[in-house]
């Protein structure tokens, strides 16, 4: 895997919408076979109770799991096909780290983790995926540039 790859990679993730218009703080780094994704937590993704809403925690914990996924496969997107999602503990201030990691891989199944981690370095989730190969070419017009 190439350097390159990982910055292209890193640049789509960071230029999506839901990542410029919602996510605005978010940060990733891409390394072969595995993701890190940070958010700086804002009260914007609080629920009622006042701590981070269930799909904050999905979504970081996809993403890590899913980028650690594409890190090894350059030429088509891949797709999250189920995740399953395991909430420990609450979380309303600091930074959030999310750590994935790739457990397996065959020609047509990739599997991988991700650990979502507290600005004390302290787990308060973690998930497991099932990803696949798309028909999507990784390409300029998806932001792969």
């Amino acid at each position: 895997m190439t350097q390159r790859h990982y910055e292209k990679l890193e640049r789509m993730y960071l230029q999506a919408n839901i990542n410029t218009m919602i996510f605005d703080t978010t940060t990733c780094e891409i390394s072969n076979g595995e993701a890190q994704i940070e958010l700086d937590i804002s009260e914007k993704y609080f629920h009622a109770l006042g701590a981070i809403h269930g799909s904050v925690y999905f979504k970081l914990l996809d993403d890590a799991a899913f980028f650690s996924v594409n890190s090894i496969v350059q030429d088509v997107f891949v797709l999250t096909t189920s995740f399953n999602v395991n909430l420990i503990r609450p979380a309303n201030k600091g930074l959030l780290k999310a750590i994935g990691r790739i457990k397996y891989k065959s020609k047509e199944l990739f599997v991988a983790e991700s650990t979502l981690y507290n600005e004390e370095g302290k787990e308060i989730a973690f998930g497991t995926g099932n990803f696949s190969k798309s028909k999507i070419m990784l390409t300029e017009e998806i932001g792969y540039k």
